[in-house]
């Protein structure tokens, strides 16, 4: 088996349908594919119209939010391909990314992972296509607003190269680094897993890739961004990934780090909550 492709989705049916369309598309001249998706307890008709109209998709029907991170897993424990394409449900693929991307891949060995050029649903160029390590300078950086470094923006975006983090929305990876450097980390519940991962992946001696080929991101449909849990849980992955990579770090560094985070955290719920007063 060449590629097994994780989707995991949350209530968004719709966009899982076209995700599915483009992927059904985009397989097409690789030999030797699979296709999971493992719904994390959808409330919505997902599994009851879906599996009938896709049946070469393994559905897994999670009993309940099981979160990014365990979700993906799951899937990634059965599969057998030499490489493992995690996809967002509320994305689209080209038809040629996911064969120009395999390709990419088996030539270059060395390449634990890749991600790829994401389109936001307006046609813009999306930033996290290409980030780096939030170490505790980067990060002070973007939250001081300097977000340069933090997305790679000096390289260019029509051609190869090489980055440190892929974005978990298309993260396309070698099964035999996975095998090395272990599976997605089940602390985090959603957002900062493939931070992590990326990370562990360069700390294993592979390389992360951006390749110039084509997906449309439905940024957000998959996740709610207007409610206090989101705040929660995006912050707390924050920590967690600070915790985990930089708690030996001197109190000099970590105190400002650590300080920051509860601040940005405070400001956004108190914008969600301006955002209710006015609603």
């Amino acid at each position: 088996m060449k590629l097994s492709i994780v989707i995991v989705s949350y209530n968004v049916r719709r966009y899982l349908d076209q995700c599915l369309e483009s992927v059904q598309k985009a397989v097409e001249g690789i030999d030797g594919t699979e296709v999971f998706v493992v719904d994390n307890a959808s409330p919505d008709d997902t599994l009851t119209v879906l599996p009938d109209k896709y049946p070469w998709v393994h559905f897994i029907a999670n009993e309940e939010n099981l979160g990014f991170a365990r979700a993906n897993n799951l899937a990634i424990r059965q599969s057998t391909g030499e490489y493992v394409l995690l996809l967002n449900p509320d994305t689209t693929v080209a038809e040629h990314t996911l064969r120009e991307a395999v390709s990419f891949m088996d030539a270059h060995p060395q390449a634990g992972g890749a991600g790829v050029m994401m389109h936001n649903e307006d046609g813009t160029l999306a930033p996290e296509s290409r980030r780096a390590i939030p170490t505790p300078w980067v990060s002070a950086l973007k939250m001081l607003g300097f977000t340069r470094r933090y997305y790679m923006s000096h390289l260019p975006w029509d051609e190869p190269n090489r980055i440190e983090v892929i974005s978990g929305a298309f993260c396309l990876l070698r099964h035999k680094a996975l095998d090395a450097v272990g599976l997605l980390d089940e602390d985090f519940f959603m957002y900062g897993e493939d931070i992590d991962l990326s990370y562990r992946l360069l700390k294993g001696g592979w390389e992360n890739w951006y390749l110039p080929l084509p997906i449309v991101h439905f940024k957000g449909r998959s996740t709610r961004k207007s409610d206090y849990r989101y705040v929660h849980v995006f912050y707390q992955a924050m920590l967690i990934f600070f915790r985990k990579h930089y708690s030996h770090l001197s109190f000099i560094y970590t105190i400002p780090v650590k300080a920051a985070i509860y601040f940005r955290a405070f400001i956004a719920l108190i914008d969600l909550l301006r955002q209710k007063l006015h609603l």
